[in-house]
C-alpha cells in the first residue's frame, strides 16, 4: 500500500473507546444542572433519582416486571462480584470464557472462592466456546459480549427453560444494544459506562425470581462483606431494588444516567438503540470487507460483536511478524490516529491479540464511524511506510 494523502474528513467526535465510552450526542455538563448534590441520597429527593433510574432502566431495558433491578457499587465488577460470592457453591459451576473478562471470573472462582466443583469451558479469542457442553442442572457463569475480543453469543436459545442451576450473565457491553431474553438470564449485571456512555462506579443488578429464591433458600460458607450483602435473617433486602443503596452513590453520576436514560427513550428506546449500534457495526463491517490489510477478530458473523467491534491486522507483511513485533506495529497504527485527534482509545485489550478494538456503542454517531475508515488506510500506509524505511 502506498502512502496516501490524509482523508479531508474526521470524525466531529473522536471517543471511540470502550470504557468509559463516547457521552451521548449533544450532551454537556448543563444536563446534570438538576442532579441533587449536598444532600443524602436517603433524603426523600435523593431516594426518588435512584428510584427513578430503576424504573427508567426497566423501562428502556424491557425488564420483566417479574425482575428485581439494582443500583449497586463498584460498576459492572463489583455486581458480577457480589453475584459470584452470594449465590454460587450450592452446586457445580460451569464457567464459560473466551475473553479477559470471562476469564478473570474463573480465576475469582476457582482461586478466590476455591469451589471444589468447577468445570472450565473455554474458546480462544476470536471463538466461541461449544455452548452445548454446558450442563445447565449446574449454575453456569458467562459473558453475552466479550468485550475485549468481539465475540458474543448469538442468542439465548442455547440455555434451557427447564434449567436446575442458574444462569449469570455479565451482559456490560450488550445490555441495551443486544437482544438479552431475561426469561433465560437469572443474573445480569452491566455498568453505566458502557452502551449509554454514562458514568463510572456504579454497577446494575438484574435479578430474576430464581435467582432470588436462591438467595433466601442457601447461605454460602464463606463471610461476605457488607457491599456484598443482599439478605438479612434469610430474606432479600427488598429496599436494595428501591433506591436503598447498599453505599454511598455519587448522585452527579445517578443524574447522568437519568440523561442518558431519557435520551434511550427519545430515540426510540431499545429498538432504537439496537438499531443505532447495529449501523456503525455495519459500517466497519462495509469497510473490512473491501481492505486487504485488516480483518475481524470474530471469525464467525453470527457471533461477531456490533459493539465492541476487534479487528485484527491482516496484511501477510505484518502478521508474519512476531507477537510483539504485531503488537508495536498496531501501537504505533493507534498513536497516529491519536496524534491526528481523529480516534482515541482503540488499541487492542491489554491481554487480546494485537489490533484495533473499536467501540460502536448507541452515543456514537454512524456518520463519525463512517469518517474514521478512511483514516485507517492512511494510518496503516503511514506505519507500513515507516516499518520499510527503517528495515
Amino acid at each position: 500500500m502506498t502512502a496516501s494523502p490524509k482523508p479531508d474528513v474526521r470524525p466531529a467526535n473522536p471517543n471511540f473507546s470502550s470504557g468509559p465510552c463516547a457521552k451521548r450526542p449533544g450532551w454537556s455538563v448543563e444536563a446534570l444542572s438538576d442532579a441533587v448534590l449536598g444532600r443524602s441520597h436517603r433524603a426523600k429527593i435523593g431516594k426518588a433519582k435512584l428510584e427513578q433510574a430503576i424504573q427508567l432502566t426497566r423501562e428502556v431495558l424491557e425488564v420483566p416486571a417479574s425482575h428485581r433491578i439494582g443500583i449497586v457499587p463498584a460498576s459492572d465488577t463489583g455486581a458480577v462480584e457480589m453475584a459470584l460470592w452470594s449465590l454460587l457453591g450450592e452446586r457445580g459451576v460451569d464457567m464459560v470464557a473466551w475473553e479477559s473478562f470471562g476469564s478473570g471470573w474463573i480465576t475469582d472462582v476457582v482461586k478466590q472462592l476455591k469451589l471444589p466443583d468447577v468445570r472450565r469451558i473455554e474458546a480462544p479469542y476470536g471463538a466461541l466456546p461449544d455452548l452445548k457442553q454446558i450442563d445447565f442442572d449446574r449454575d453456569v457463569v458467562f459473558t453475552w459480549n466479550g468485550t475485549t475480543s468481539g465475540v458474543r453469543v448469538p442468542n439465548a436459545d442455547f440455555i434451557p427453560a427447564d434449567r436446575k442451576g442458574l444462569t449469570i450473565c455479565d451482559a456490560t457491553s450488550a445490555a441495551f444494544a443486544q437482544n438479552l431474553d431475561f426469561a433465560k438470564l437469572d443474573v445480569v449485571t452491566f455498568s453505566w459506562q458502557k452502551v449509554l456512555g454514562g458514568e463510572a462506579a456504579h454497577g446494575m443488578l438484574i435479578l430474576s425470581p430464581r435467582a432470588v429464591e436462591r438467595l433466601e433458600s442457601y447461605k454460602p460458607a464463606w463471610p461476605l462483606p457488607k457491599i456484598f450483602r443482599l439478605t438479612s435473617n434469610g430474606k432479600l433486602i427488598e429496599g436494595v431494588f428501591k433506591g436503598e443503596t447498599i453505599n454511598t452513590p455519587s448522585m452527579l453520576c445517578v443524574e447522568d444516567y437519568l440523561d442518558t436514560l431519557r435520551w434511550a427513550k427519545g430515540v426510540g428506546g431499545l429498538a432504537g438503540l439496537r438499531a443505532r449500534v447495529d449501523a456503525n457495526a455495519a459500517a466497519i463491517d462495509r469497510f473490512v470487507a473491501v481492505s486487504p490489510w485488516l480483518g475481524n477478530l470474530a471469525v464467525d458473523p453470527a457471533t461477531r460483536s456490533n459493539t465492541s467491534v476487534c479487528l485484527s491486522i491482516v496484511d501477510p507483511e505484518i502478521a508474519a511478524l512476531d507477537a510483539d513485533g504485531q503488537a508495536a506495529f498496531a501501537k504505533g497504527l493507534v498513536s497516529l490516529l491519536d496524534k491526528e485527534g481523529v480516534a482515541y482509545d482503540i488499541g487492542h485489550y491489554r491481554d487480546a491479540p494485537a489490533g484495533l478494538r473499536i467501540w460502536c456503542g448507541a452515543t456514537v454517531e454512524t456518520a463519525d464511524v463512517e469518517a474514521l475508515m478512511p483514516w485507517l488506510d492512511w494510518a496503516f500506509a503511514q506505519q507500513k511506510a515507516g516499518l520499510k524505511a527503517a528495515a
